[in-house]
């Protein structure tokens, strides 16, 4: 991950249960930025036991559309950076990705979200300065970006996005993106910057392959 923001919590301050909040396509990955429109009752007091406590919420995504779904084992937990509350009863919130967690186990709660008993054991990594991906790499992905984004009409700042690091770039990509719930789950399941981008090559390249063929 890119360099750490003083306020965000170190590996070892990682809290040992942590808030979800199951959301289907809304993955954020370590670093990453995500903007959130909260109104339901139970998210609303989720964020408020977070804001007065670590900060902390899980993203995770849900695996079916019930009540109260069977989650996905893997999500990334995310500090809360901005806050507002609105007139008519909203939080608007925005979230920065800090580290993925595995689901150990699910504590019952009054307060109508879920709480989890986190494992970080596995995500050490996620702090750490990855290496660029080599050139090869880096060029089959640029060349899958911009073929997409001609085939979808979808408007891109070239000279900005080529001025950011893999990392910084993909997790850009990652929020505009239109990939489906199963393709954002295996590219945060994936450790490394340069096998998710590899990965994330391969989704576009098929998603292009399949868009010629329709046209």
């Amino acid at each position: 991950m890119s360099k750490l923001s003083p306020f965000m919590q170190s590996f070892d301050q990682l809290p040992s249960t942590l808030p979800v909040f199951p959301l289907a396509n809304a993955v954020v990955m370590p670093g990453g930025h995500l903007p959130l429109n909260i109104f339901e009752p139970r998210y609303i007091n989720m964020l408020q036991d977070a804001m007065e406590n670590h900060r902390l919420i899980g993203m995770i995504q849900p695996r079916d559309e019930s009540a109260k779904p069977e989650l996905y084992n893997i999500g990334c937990a995310a500090r809360i950076t901005r806050y507002e509350e609105t007139n008519d009863g909203r939080l608007e919130i925005s979230l920065t990705g800090l580290c993925r967690f595995e689901i150990k186990d699910e504590i019952v709660t009054t307060r109508g979200y879920r709480l989890i008993v986190p494992d970080w054991s596995k995500f050490a990594r996620d702090y750490d300065d990855q290496s660029e991906p080599d050139v090869a790499t880096q060029k089959s992905f640029i060349s899958a970006l911009k073929s997409y984004f001609n085939q979808t009409d979808m408007k891109l700042d070239w000279e900005v996005m080529e001025k950011l690091d893999s990392e910084n770039l993909l997790n850009a990509l990652f929020y505009f993106l239109n990939l489906s719930d199963e393709d954002k789950q295996m590219l945060i399941e994936i450790d490394t910057i340069e096998q998710r981008i590899k990965a994330l090559t391969a989704i576009l390249e098929s998603t292009s392959k399949i868009s010629e063929v329709r046209h």
